[in-house]
């Protein structure tokens, strides 16, 4: 059963048990998917592209929640924060720290990086490998941060 496909099942269960948020959240979700589909055409979506939008609907919770947390609306965060719970039950296992580590030193030795002007060449390699599995932003934070200790 493709991702996509759980997803709808998913929505269906949730309009039988009337579980609103998670009704609504998984609604939005659908709503990006057809959106994709249609930027994209033919309109056929992967695995891959259906992680990718549920990955980019996670970040946007994620900044939603700094934002509502950082002007003192912390209901409308608490609200965010629920829908990101459920987004990510969605998407695959985050790496730990340990193992993105692992994966960043790979690349650094598979690159032979030595300076921080080598980070694109190191992201280059790096991203496909770990797609999905860690956010972007901690990964460019862990290679600069191996790069400065070379």
């Amino acid at each position: 059963m493709s991702i996509k496909e759980k997803l709808q099942n998913d929505l269906v269960a949730a309009m039988k048990s009337k579980e609103e948020l998670r009704l609504s959240t998984l609604r939005m979700l659908m709503s990006a998917i057809r959106n994709k589909e249609i930027e994209k055409r033919p309109g056929v979506l992967t695995d891959d592209d259906v992680l990718t939008v549920v990955a980019s609907e996670v970040k946007k919770r994620t900044d939603a929640i700094a934002d509502y947390t950082k002007g003192g609306r912390l209901e409308l965060a608490e609200k965010e924060q629920t829908e990101k719970t459920i987004l990510e039950s969605y998407l695959p296992k985050q790496l730990s720290d340990a193992e993105l580590a692992a994966f960043v030193d790979a690349a650094i030795k598979e690159s032979g990086a030595t300076t921080q002007k080598d980070f694109g060449l190191v992201m280059k390699l790096l991203m496909p490998k770990v797609k999905g599995k860690a956010a972007g932003n901690k990964v460019s934070d862990e290679v600069k941060q191996r790069l400065t200790g070379l």
